[in-house]
């Protein structure tokens, strides 16, 4: 279920909106949501230039003078395999990129807790409240794993999912974040991802050969040496230099990966885990892991980013513990680190007592000292018993003042004048009965 926050007065297309367009994650979304891309994809601009403008080079330099060397046929070959397997290469790169890496969607509230958490004989001024294990265990393949929940999704990370810091996303079977294709590489793309490494790296090969095919042939017609042919084509230096770094580089990339999907690996499981030292579930064996990366059916994405929005309703308060505790209520104890005394933990069980005809709580006098500021007392003329008034909208501190609002002194006064005209009575009347005894 996708949640937005409520609309702003005024807004009169808040019932149109889209998933894509209240997402709180870092992606950058194009035509309408139908492609998602990381908050990097700016970087994907560069990597295309990287692959285009060295094929294009080559094309005009060298190939097309392989042309005049070669057959008809061969010559315009050599051409077209450049270009196709070029905007091939470029195609698998937008793919990856542009598609869903498998993103966990985000819950709108967090779980029911299961257990009260803490100690429940911390003493009475503490209530118990209900809090989410951090970790929890499941089991996969006889093998206990221990799956952590994430603060920023409100969920529990299904094993070898991973929250990627760059996209703010869980993102299921999370290799990694590839800043060449400014996107996650994860479950739904890593296919794509790496056919996109492998390919450029059989591109790099070809230019490299080709080059090299173009000073043989300039060697062979003039009868000059090789560094005298050469010079005669800079071109070719220039991209024989360039692909062979770049082979290193996307070779080595695509045998790292050859290895983790033989061993069923993710890149960040390899670097964290280190299931060499013990056993990995994962694995099924080198066929059946290729089977399951290249074979296996896509899963269709978890989210639907041209859906409508739909709205819930706010979260009611729950009970813990004999009373009720409500999604916004902040925690008692993080009040003491900011300089003030606990309200709701310090008072304990009195908390329970509600008065049958106001709105006072009533609480033990050795409980009194323990009440923050906000709360003042009167006296109960009938009852005798000091009341607790609650906490006013009016009554609150503002960034941190302890300042009585002008309601408070005004209360305050009154009672003291009370106080000082029954003092007064009473004392006049016993001067009367001295007076008495004296005649």
């Amino acid at each position: 279920m996708y949640v937005v926050p409520p609309p702003e007065s005024g807004s009169g297309s808040d019932r149109d909106l889209r998933v894509y367009q209240t997402w709180k994650g870092s992606n950058i979304f194009f035509l309408q949501g139908r492609f998602v891309f990381g908050p990097d994809v700016r970087s994907l601009a560069l990597t295309i230039c990287l692959i285009a403008v060295p094929v294009t080079i080559f094309c005009i330099f060298v190939a097309r003078k392989l042309m005049d060397d070669f057959s008809d046929s061969w010559g315009l070959s050599i051409v077209a395999v450049a270009v196709v397997f070029t905007i091939y290469d470029l195609i698998l790169l937008l793919v990856t990129s542009g598609k869903d890496p498998g993103i966990i969607p985000r819950n709108a509230h967090p779980p029911e807790p299961e257990a009260l958490d803490g100690n429940m004989d911390a003493g009475a001024g503490q209530t118990p409240q209900l809090r989410l294990p951090r970790i929890k265990e499941v089991e996969v393949n006889g093998i206990t794993f221990k799956v952590k929940y994430c603060d920023t999704c409100m969920l529990y990370r299904p094993p070898r999912c991973s929250h990627c810091s760059i996209c703010n996303n869980c993102v299921g079977k999370f290799d990694h974040h590839c800043p060449w294709v400014g996107q996650c590489i994860g479950l739904r793309n890593y296919r794509f991802f790496f056919m996109f490494v492998f390919s450029t790296t059989l591109l790099c090969i070809y230019v490299h050969a080709f080059c090299w095919v173009y000073i043989r042939k300039i060697t062979d017609s003039e009868h000059t040496t090789i560094w005298k042919a050469m010079l005669k084509t800079p071109a070719s230096i220039v991209l024989i230099i360039y692909t062979f770094i770049s082979m290193w580089f996307v070779g080595g990339l695509t045998a790292f990966h050859l290895y983790l999907i033989s061993t069923n690996q993710t890149t960040y499981e390899n670097f964290r885990y280190r299931y060499d030292r013990r056993s990995n579930p994962h694995n099924k064996g080198v066929v059946n892991n290729f089977k399951e990366t290249f074979c296996s059916a896509i899963p269709p994405s978890k989210n639907d980013f041209r859906a409508l929005v739909h709205r819930e309703p706010p979260l009611p308060p729950r009970s813990v513990a004999g009373g009720f505790m409500s999604p916004n209520m902040g925690k008692a104890n993080d009040d003491i680190e900011m300089g003030r005394k606990a309200v709701w933990a310090d008072m304990g069980p009195a908390m329970s007592e509600h008065g049958t005809n106001n709105e006072r709580l009533h609480v033990k006098d050795g409980e009194l000292g323990e009440l923050s500021p906000e709360v003042r007392t009167t006296v109960d003329e009938q009852s005798d018993r000091p009341g607790v008034h609650p906490r006013r909208s009016s009554w609150g501190r503002k960034s941190g003042s302890w300042d009585m609002s002008p309601e408070v002194m005004a209360l305050a006064g009154r009672v003291g004048g009370e106080q000082n005209q029954n003092r007064g009575g009473s004392s006049s009347g016993s001067g009367l009965v001295t007076e008495n005894r004296h005649s």
